[in-house]
């Protein structure tokens, strides 16, 4: 025995790990007099990191465009499902590389976990609906390499990456957004978690004082730009409501109708930016079709705000995962095979 079993200090907990100091005896490789000696028990697995990979080229007459994904992968043999996170931005950005704590709290709990970004304005609908539709069709075509079970993707954006989220869960199957490369894949998502996102792009502040509903009603501001471009020459632009069925079919509450994958709704009570009720009213139509739907209203949370990277609010959508896709199972391969990520 190279330690004496004797705790000087009981545990300490350091995240998930735990460690425990034993007083060593001399023969223990490296120690000298004055080392403190732990034992550390392995309770968590190894996340390798790739970014910028190019998962969908968007060809126009005049140039390529690449949009990229970063992926959190668990160094482990196991078959593991697969979260597709969008970013907020209003629209106007997608920075995938937000969200770490969320991103990183997922793939320790096992789960292969894709950041993507998304075409936005001045770019119109549908743009943004197919390039998250690539992104999942990018992960089905390249499963086997990144040890992802096909069978099992979620998708997960707050915000603008919500809508995009939702818009991804309400329209599986629907060939109208089917454009780029991997078309022999499917797109379609198995659980989908939006946070404070848009429902219905007609009615984004609704329940809000007259003036910043007024403010919805600018052809200026981006729902507007996105279903309808921006103002060039002649063309002056418009509202969001001057073609309600355009607007309409732009948005999640558009394509309700039938069977969907599961949703986790969540909202902030305080949201100043995006009404509560876009929220609300998805959860009422989504129910009312016999899906499966949880909604959250989190008190005193406004659009975005620090409530969003704290520990219930994560562990509450990494849990919610766990219970709808379900845990890395064993492949059939794993006793023969390396890791699929472990040359990274």
């Amino acid at each position: 025995m190279l330690f004496k079993k004797i705790v000087l200090a009981g545990a300490i907990i350091m995240g998930m790990t735990t460690t425990t100091i034993y007083a060593a005896t001399p023969d223990l490789p490296g120690y000298t007099d004055g080392a403190l000696v732990i034992q550390v028990k392995k309770t968590s697995e190894q996340i390798d990191a790739m970014s910028g990979i190019i998962y969908s080229q968007v060809k126009s007459t005049r140039a390529i465009r690449q949009l990229r994904m970063s992926l959190l992968i668990p160094r482990t043999q196991d078959l593991k499902p697969a979260i597709v996170y969008f970013p907020g931005g209003g629209f106007t950005s997608a920075d995938y590389e937000k969200f770490s704590e969320m991103r990183m709290a997922l793939a320790e709990a096992g789960f292969v976990v894709a950041a993507a970004e998304y075409r936005v304005v001045p770019d119109t609908f549908p743009a943004p609906v197919q390039d998250g539709k690539s992104a999942v069709r990018f992960l089905r075509e390249h499963a086997a390499e990144y040890g992802i079970d096909p069978n099992r993707i979620g998708v997960l954006g707050d915000s603008a990456g919500g809508y995009l989220a939702q818009m991804l869960g309400t329209t599986n199957g629907d060939k109208q957004f089917e454009q780029g490369q991997f078309l022999n894949q499917s797109s379609d998502v198995q659980a989908v978690v939006t946070l404070y996102g848009l429902s219905n792009l007609l009615n984004i502040g609704e329940g809000f004082p007259e003036n910043v509903q007024k403010v919805h009603q600018s052809p200026a501001v981006t729902e507007a730009l996105l279903v309808n471009g921006t103002a060039f020459r002649d063309w002056p632009g418009a509202t969001i409501s001057s073609d309600p069925k355009k607007a309409l079919n732009a948005s999640p509450m558009g394509h309700i109708k039938g069977k969907k994958p599961p949703f986790l709704i969540m909202h902030g009570s305080k949201d100043t930016l995006v009404s509560p009720l876009q929220s609300a009213q998805l959860f009422k139509a989504l129910k009312a079709e016999g899906n499966r739907v949880d909604y959250v209203l989190v008190e005193g949370a406004n659009h975005g705000d620090i409530t969003w990277f704290q520990k219930p609010i994560i562990e509450r959508v990494v849990n919610w995962f766990k219970q709808t896709l379900g845990e890395p199972t064993k492949s059939a391969a794993s006793s023969t095979k390396a890791s699929a990520n472990a040359n990274l």
